[in-house]
C-alpha cells in the first residue's frame, strides 16, 4: 500500500509513478480506480498525460491549483497561463511536462508561476515525471504541482528585511561617527562620559525600532524615556504634552540624541540641577507634516544673559539638527532656557 502522506516532493512523485505502473500491470480495473481515489484525496494538484501530452486525469486538487476546471484531453498541462520566474510567458509545449515527455526524463529543480483566469497567481515547482509500461515503453507522464508561492514570499520578505537590516546598520555606524566627531573634552575621563551618554540615548532608541519592526519610534516615548532619570515621583517636575507622533528612524536617533544633550546640560547647569527646577516639553506638527519640539526650563538657577563660551554639548545639539536641515533657537531668560527645534520633515 502506498504511503504518499509525510513525505518529501520528490519521494512522493517517485511513489505515485511506481504505483501508478503498478496499477495498470493488473488485470482488474478496480486496483487503477483506487490508485486514482488515492490521487484524488492528496492535497497536491496531480495530473496525468498519456505519451503525446494530452491530459488524461486529474485530482480535485488540480481545480483549486488552476482557478478553473481542466478538461481531458488539454495538452500538456492544466494551468491557464504559464510564466518563468522572471515574468516571461511560457507556451504550454515547452512546460516542464512537455520537456518530461519529449526528452523521456524526469524534470527537477525548476520553479514556474502559473496564472490563473481571475488574474491571480501561483509560484510552484512541477515535479513530471515520465511513466513506462513493464516493457519500459513511454506511455505517459505524472506531474505534481507543489505551490511554493508562501515560501516566495517568505524569502522576498528575508530580502527585503536583511536589506533593511543593511542599510539601518550603515546608517547607525554614520550616526556614531557623526557623534563621535562632535563630541569634545578637556579630558580623556570627561570625553568618554559624555560619549557613553550619547551612545546610551542612540541605544535607547534603537531598542524602539526593534520593538516596532524597524517601522520608526514615537516621541512620546523616546521623551519619557530619556528624561526618565530625572522625572519626580509626583510628576510634577518634568511635564510632556504632545500628539502620538511616530517619527522615522534618522529623525528619531537625531532627536534622542539631542533631547539627551539638552537633559545633560539641564542637569549639570539649568533647571534639572536643582530639586524646584521645572522641565516643559511639547511638540506639534505644522503644514507639510514639520515638526516642531519646545523645550522650557524654569526654578533653576537664575540665567543672567546668554553663555559667552558655545559648550560641547550645544556644538553637538546643533551639528545633530543641521544634519537633518532642522533649525534650533535657543532664548536665555532670567529663569531658564527656552528651546524650539524645528524639522522640515517630521512624521513617518
Amino acid at each position: 500500500m502506498l504511503d504518499l502522506f509525510g513525505q518529501s516532493d520528490e519521494a512522493r512523485i517517485g511513489e505515485i509513478a511506481a504505483g501508478y505502473a503498478a496499477s495498470r500491470t493488473q488485470t482488474s480495473t478496480d486496483s487503477e480506480r483506487r490508485f486514482r481515489d488515492l490521487l484524488q484525496a492528496l492535497p497536491a494538484a496531480i495530473y496525468t498525460t498519456d505519451a503525446e501530452g494530452c491530459i488524461t486525469f486529474f485530482n480535485r486538487a488540480c481545480i483549486d491549483f488552476a482557478g478553473r476546471l481542466p478538461k481531458i484531453g488539454e495538452m500538456w498541462c492544466v494551468t491557464w497561463k504559464l510564466y518563468l520566474p522572471d515574468g516571461t510567458a511560457l507556451p504550454h509545449d515547452e512546460c516542464p511536462m512537455a520537456i518530461a515527455l519529449k526528452q523521456n526524463r524526469p524534470v527537477r529543480d525548476v520553479e514556474a508561476v502559473a496564472e490563473r483566469p481571475d488574474g491571480s497567481r501561483i509560484c510552484f515547482m512541477p515535479y513530471p515525471t515520465p511513466l513506462r509500461d513493464e516493457r519500459g515503453r513511454l506511455v505517459g507522464a505524472v506531474n505534481m504541482l507543489v505551490d511554493i508561492t508562501a515560501r516566495k514570499q517568505a524569502e522576498q520578505r528575508m530580502m527585503l528585511l536583511t536589506s533593511e537590516v543593511d542599510h539601518r546598520s550603515n546608517n547607525l555606524l554614520a550616526v556614531a561617527q557623526a557623534m563621535l566627531r562632535l563630541t569634545k573634552a578637556d579630558t580623556a575621563e570627561e570625553f568618554q562620559t559624555v560619549f557613553a551618554g550619547r551612545l546610551s540615548a542612540l541605544a535607547n532608541v534603537q531598542r524602539l525600532f526593534s520593538a516596532s519592526r524597524w517601522t520608526g519610534a514615537n516621541l512620546k516615548t523616546i521623551v519619557e524615556e530619556e528624561l526618565r532619570p530625572y522625572a519626580s515621583r509626583d510628576g510634577e517636575r518634568i511635564k510632556i504634552a504632545g500628539d502620538d507622533v511616530r517619527l522615522p528612524p534618522t529623525l528619531a536617533q537625531s532627536i534622542a540624541v539631542a533631547l539627551h544633550e539638552l537633559a545633560t546640560n539641564a542637569a549639570k547647569y539649568g533647571a534639572l540641577s536643582r530639586p524646584s527646577g521645572r522641565l516643559e516639553i511639547s511638540w506639534e506638527t505644522k503644514g507639510a507634516e514639520a515638526l516642531v519640539l519646545h523645550w522650557s526650563e524654569s526654578g533653576g538657577p537664575r540665567v543672567n544673559e546668554a553663555p559667552t563660551r558655545k559648550g560641547f554639548g550645544i556644538g553637538a545639539v546643533d551639528g545633530i539638527i543641521r544634519t537633518l536641515r532642522g533649525t534650533i533657537t535657543r532664548q536665555w531668560r532670567p529663569e531658564g532656557l527656552v528651546c524650539e527645534l524645528s524639522f522640515p520633515e517630521g512624521v513617518a
